[in-house]
């Protein structure tokens, strides 16, 4: 299958590591051109390296809370690589947090840390995008904005209006030949997943393996999901094979959460 992706410019923040990196790795064997986002220059360089894309790729050191970092991130991207035809939003993970220790600034950091990681790159790419008529945002939220938690409660918030901004994107920009979908992978086998289980570990005494098995048994397809099984997604929704679909929000959680 010929996903179209061949030449294109693609920009994917949070993409030193994780399902960004997997991104990243998709689209430059897709034949892409590529700037991967992020805010450690010596992980990016890490990455880059692993990459192995010579001129098909470039790093950003950036921070996309910061919505000034974004625009001159995407300007360093239009110097080098042309206009961006899409953008890949996996930058940004919000703390976790007992109920009863919530303060206020808990709440608006979870939204800078997910929300407007997100929403920054988005106004740093949008209107050259609308003023060609085409572009293409894959948003990687998180099904913490659909399954309310009591230890993820800022956090969820913040990708659950992720999921309403990508849908009102759609909506509204549509008719200009822009495209905006989310994916929410679930427990996914990241560093940031497997470090949740070390320190579960170092709290109950049971060993990493232990709990994984355990909360893998939970899941109906048995297993975490791979970084790359959500490129894969992410991936077809950026392709001309994902030409008729926008405001998607898909979830990818094995099916842990039978929800419509």
């Amino acid at each position: 299958m010929d996903l179209e992706l061949k030449g294109k410019v693609v920009v994917v923040t949070g993409a030193s590591q994780g399902i960004g990196l997997a991104c990243a790795r998709g689209f430059l064997n897709e034949g892409a051109k590529v700037a991967i986002v992020g805010r450690t220059p010596a992980k990016l360089e890490a990455a880059a390296a692993e990459l192995n894309a010579g001129d098909a790729l470039m790093t950003v050191a950036a921070d996309m809370c910061d919505a000034q970092a974004a625009v001159d991130m995407a300007a360093q991207v239009r110097a080098r690589f042309g206009e961006i035809d899409i953008l890949v939003n996996s930058a940004g993970a919000a703390k976790r947090y007992s109920p009863g220790t919530l303060r206020a600034q808990d709440w608006r950091d979870a939204m800078d840390a997910k929300y407007f990681t997100t929403i920054n790159a988005i106004q740093a790419v949008i209107e050259p995008m609308v003023k060609r008529g085409s572009g293409v945002i894959v948003n990687v939220v998180g099904m913490g904005g659909k399954v309310a938690s009591p230890v993820h409660l800022p956090g969820g918030a913040a990708n659950a209006a992720l999921m309403l901004v990508s849908a009102g994107l759609a909506n509204a920009w549509g008719s200009h030949g822009i495209r905006v979908n989310a994916v929410n992978p679930g427990a996914t086998a990241t560093d940031r997943v497997l470090g949740r289980l070390q320190i579960e570990s170092e709290a109950t005494g049971k060993s990493i393996d232990e709990l994984r098995k355990k909360a893998e048994a939970a899941i109906p397809l048995k297993r975490y999901g791979q970084p790359e099984e959500v490129a894969d997604a992410v991936l077809f929704l950026a392709s001309a094979r994902a030409s008729y679909v926008t405001g998607a929000i898909l979830s990818m959680d094995g099916a842990l959460n039978p929800l419509i």
